[in-house]
């Protein structure tokens, strides 16, 4: 077999180099010096394609890759501060590049806080008010995917983020995927769960002022020095005004369920700024809150979901929860306000709340549904009990759910044992329906492993639900088939603590 060799030109393909290994033809007699520079070109070129370097005035000739999609491949931290430096830069295409870059770099927190160190927030917090929208939209990108990390919200805050994206909330025109990126942001500095900890600092929270020394101690967690940090607070007050308060209303009555729950967050953490109660009261948020609970995919526990894939459902679901979740919580914080609650319609939303908690969204985003519904109820009503209707449907579709869940799934003996003895306790109080909650939910089978494995006070508190259920012959087969009856005998034979328990239970069952 003979190789002719047609070109006498390095091969962009690596062929030239092949050539040279087979040692085949002409290449037999090429000089050393002239292979290995043969082997250069043709590597040269290969690192010119992937753009890993540049080849004078040959860029666009050697490459069949578009200039626009070149990447230029560099250590981590020659990247890092090559990003940093393009933003000083006046070129509208590389500034939108580099923020580009950054948010795609930013995958854990290491590479976080090294664009932290490097400088990168102030620049791109600065490159907010750029007049381009595609630099804006890419530096937006970046400051999203950097805001993942908690230890930079500070840093953020103190580099006067709030202002501008205050400013992009505000504008009507911001687009949709801007405008999530925003609320994102925003949601994560904002977060109303984290502000308790401002209350370590010295001088007031609350209300329109925060102390020097409190605003000074946020800035050195940051990493910065001055008097800086007082501007924090400057900015915060902007979120009283009534166009931003508006605005999130508008969010919380027309956008999807994630962007509703971010509004709802940040709505809440306004609450926390006293002067801000009468603004939001003005502006009516009980519409947005009444707009998020009449959602379509909480409206019935028997949503029509034909034509609707399972998985499309679920993700409906689950956002729709975390909404719900979101919105409870700040009409919760909001009944704290006598003003409002002369205002608001408490029968129409324990109306919409009793709804809800019949639902089919996870049980964990329940909680504070439960929680607003009792606290509606005690505000419209002051007397009541345990025998209040929506009182029992809070233990009957909250409650007693969240109960069996932690016997089901939870790890700790402790945690088993205590929701054994609370569920045990409202079936022994003779709520109305209980046992045939605790049947739909799916807890025989739980209870019935709790009394094999579980510690004696669990096993009696579960022996005596079992028993209240065995009352009623429906639930016969479902606790032979979840394997009672064995471990019923074993305790029995056993003759370990309660088996007189075990025997009564096992007396009412009929094998």
């Amino acid at each position: 077999m003979e190789i002719e060799q047609t070109s006498k030109g390095p091969s962009k393909f690596g062929a030239s180099e092949l050539l040279l290994g087979l040692n085949v033809g002409e290449n037999a007699e090429l000089e050393e010096a002239k292979k290995n520079a043969i082997v250069g070109r043709t590597q040269q070129q290969f690192l010119a394609r992937i753009g890993a370097i540049e080849l004078d005035g040959k860029r666009e000739s050697q490459s069949d890759i578009p200039t626009d999609n070149r990447l230029t491949l560099l250590p981590w931290i020659d990247g890092v501060a090559r990003l940093v430096l393009i933003l000083e830069l006046n070129d509208e295409v590389a500034i939108s590049r580099a923020a580009e870059s950054i948010a795609d770099s930013s995958i854990n927190e290491h590479m976080r806080t090294s664009f932290k160190e490097a400088g990168a927030i102030k620049h791109l917090v600065r490159l907010l008010d750029h007049n381009s929208f595609a630099v804006r939209s890419a530096v937006i990108h970046a400051l999203e995917r950097l805001s993942v990390s908690p230890s930079l919200y500070h840093v953020l805050e103190a580099e006067g983020i709030l202002h501008p994206l205050v400013c992009t909330l505000k504008r009507s025109e911001t687009s949709g995927s801007l405008m999530e990126k925003t609320l994102d942001i925003l949601a994560r500095i904002l977060d109303p769960s984290k502000e308790m900890k401002s209350k370590f600092y010295n001088g007031p929270v609350n209300g329109s002022k925060m102390g020097i020394d409190a605003a000074r101690s946020l800035n050195a967690s940051a990493g910065l020095t001055g008097d800086k940090p007082v501007s924090i607070m400057d900015s915060r007050k902007e979120l009283l005004d009534s166009t931003v308060i508006t605005r999130l209303i508008e969010i919380l009555k027309t956008s999807p369920s994630n962007l509703q729950r971010k509004a709802a967050s940040i709505l809440e953490f306004i609450t926390i700024i006293e002067p801000s109660m009468e603004t939001i009261i003005k502006v009516d948020v009980s519409s947005g809150l009444e707009a998020v609970f009449q959602q379509k995919a909480v409206k019935d526990k028997e949503a029509d979901v034909e034509g609707q894939e399972l998985d499309e459902y679920a993700l409906e679901i689950e956002e729709a929860g975390l909404a719900v979740s979101a919105a409870s919580r700040l009409l919760t914080k909001l009944l704290d306000s006598e003003q409002f609650c002369q205002k608001i319609d408490s029968t129409h939303f324990i109306k919409l709340l009793r709804k809800i908690l019949k639902s089919d969204i996870p049980l964990r985003n329940k909680d504070w549904v439960a929680a607003c519904l009792v606290k509606l109820c005690s505000i419209s009503n002051p007397n009541v009990d345990f025998e209040n209707p929506i009182n029992m449907e809070v233990t009957l579709y909250e409650t007693i759910p969240r109960l069996i869940e932690q016997i089901k799934l939870s790890l700790s003996p402790e945690t088993q044992e205590s929701a054994a003895v609370e569920l045990n306790r409202i079936i022994s109080e003779g709520v109305v329906d209980s046992t045939r909650a605790v049947a739909s939910e799916v807890g025989i089978f739980p209870l019935v492993n709790l009394i094999e494995q579980g510690s004696d006070r669990a096993v009696e508190a579960a022996l005596s639900i079992l028993y209240n259920l065995s009352m009623d012959s429906d639930n016969h087969s479902a606790i032979i088939a979840a394997g009672a009856v064995p471990a019923l005998r074993k305790i029995v034979l056993s003759q370990r603590s309660h088996w007189t328990r075990a025997l009564r239970l096992l007396r009412n069952l009929p094998v």
